[in-house]
């Protein structure tokens, strides 16, 4: 009897193990803003920003390069995302004071948009829903596993980095009136 109730309390321990292992992945898949305590640790302010090169919505390619000479503002989003939605007026307000400006080092200011999406219609409908006037809008409908996100090693949305005309990062995840601030103090 003994025997036995040892097998079955060894069996039930592993059991329990095997559940809380996978729906902590399960967890961590959902909320990964909530295991990522280094986001973004390998790329920092003073490094050159990676190239990005992904389809826009009309399947064309757009390079993150193509705007050497512009300071650019990456802006990880998501139209499932509430508080990327509700950063996204800040941005188009931001966007439509600076993109003439002449800076320090940029002529212009543009924001290039990785969307972290995967319904390509929902996508569209979010970029339209919230006026993101730019055309810089690209994704591989990838979800968390964007090639983009991973190379910049995003784990939550909103997360932006602003790079001048160089493509050196000069500041990470401003939002709201420090990216306006910012931006004012960059000018020429």
């Amino acid at each position: 009897m003994k025997t036995f109730r040892n097998t079955v309390a060894t069996i039930f321990f592993v059991g329990l193990s095997i559940v809380l292992s996978s729906s902590q992945n399960v967890y961590e898949e959902a909320r990964p803003e909530l295991y990522s305590l280094n986001q973004m640790a390998s790329l920092g302010v003073g490094d050159k920003a990676p190239e990005i090169s992904m389809r826009d919505p009309q399947g064309n390619i757009l390079n993150l390069s193509d705007l050497k000479g512009k300071v650019v503002l990456i802006d990880f989003w998501a139209s499932w995302c509430r508080p990327c939605r509700m950063e996204n007026p800040n941005v188009v307000r931001t966007y439509n004071k600076f993109k003439n400006s002449a800076f320090k080092n940029g002529d212009g200011f543009e924001v290039f948009s990785v969307s972290l999406d995967q319904n390509k219609a929902a996508w569209i409908k979010g970029i339209e829903q919230d006026g993101l006037v730019w055309k810089n809008h690209v994704s591989d409908l990838q979800y968390w596993r964007n090639a983009a996100a991973q190379t910049y090693k995003v784990n939550s949305i909103p997360a932006t980095f602003l790079i001048d005309g160089e493509g050196i990062i000069i500041k990470k995840n401003l939002r709201g009136q420090a990216l306006a601030n910012t931006l004012t103090a960059l000018k020429r």
